[in-house]
């Protein structure tokens, strides 16, 4: 990583920012297995699913000191960790989250908690959402002691395996409740070669051998996404058929979702 920001350095169009020193795995650098042992012989698929294998080291020690060196090489002005972030880890390290808080968020920091359901979770092979309140809490604090006006940026998925428009109402209820109006919304597809994948065509999950519900009809597709940005005026008229589908006339006369809506939208970086 220091050899590339060097060549960066050395090119005549670098201006001295560093975009992304994240990528799909920011906070794994250094990481592995304690035990050789072990190592051998352990026939898990994860290491950090479904819960952080007590043989793996997790010390963000390593990482903090390579930030350190690539944000103080002649030449780079900032250097930024903008997404990538796996939050089950980083809150056991919050030293680690006060050093990207203090040095390395350019104003918004993009995580990815998915979902909020634990069921849609398993199928996603996240971590419990509360990982994701405990690191926007540390990152909350990390950056007022830092003195910095500071975002993160959640990104949610709707029509995963599992995911049902019960479980997408129950989200976009906490969207509300935390005044949270999210404009880009990841809406699942197929991709080759993955888990989520397997799932979605043959609405089995390998591992338990049991049926997945697979939300695959474009009209529900739909209802999910609505109820992702249930502030839209656009989606009123798939909200409330949403809400009907799933049995939840309640949130219709009530207004819960359907009602006046003061939330603020995620910050966009300009």
């Amino acid at each position: 990583m220091l050899k590339e920001i060097s060549t960066l350095v050395d090119s005549p169009d670098f201006k001295g920012t560093i975009s992304d020193l994240g990528g799909p795995t920011a906070n794994t650098y250094g990481m592995g297995c304690l035990s050789h042992v072990h190592q051998k012989r352990c026939q898990r698929l994860s290491c950090v699913f479904p819960s952080i294998c007590p043989h793996l080291k997790t010390d963000h020690g390593e990482l903090i000191e390579l930030l350190r060196a690539c944000r103080a090489k002649p030449g780079v002005k900032h250097s930024f960790v903008a997404s990538g972030i796996r939050m089950d880890l980083a809150i056991k390290h919050p030293e680690y989250i006060e050093e990207i808080a203090t040095h390395h968020v350019g104003g918004h920091l993009k995580i990815a908690p998915e979902h909020i359901h634990p069921s849609v979770l398993n199928y996603m092979r996240k971590s419990s959402f509360d990982d994701f309140e405990t690191f926007c809490a540390v990152f909350e604090k990390a950056s007022l002691k830092a003195g910095k006006e500071q975002y993160l940026v959640p990104y949610f998925m709707s029509s995963h395996p599992g995911s049902e428009l019960s479980h997408m109402v129950d989200l976009a209820l906490y969207l509300k409740s935390k005044k949270l109006r999210p404009e880009q919304v990841q809406e699942f597809i197929p991709f080759p070669a993955t888990l989520s994948t397997c799932m979605y065509h043959t609405g089995i999950d390998p591992f338990s051998e049991k049926f997945v519900y697979v939300p695959k009809k474009e009209k529900e597709r739909t209802y999910q996404r609505a109820l992702l940005q249930y502030y839209n005026p656009e989606n009123r008229k798939d909200l409330v058929q949403a809400l009907k589908e799933a049995g939840r006339e309640d949130l219709i006369k009530s207004g819960a979702l359907l009602g006046q809506h003061s939330a603020k939208k995620f910050p966009r970086k300009s």
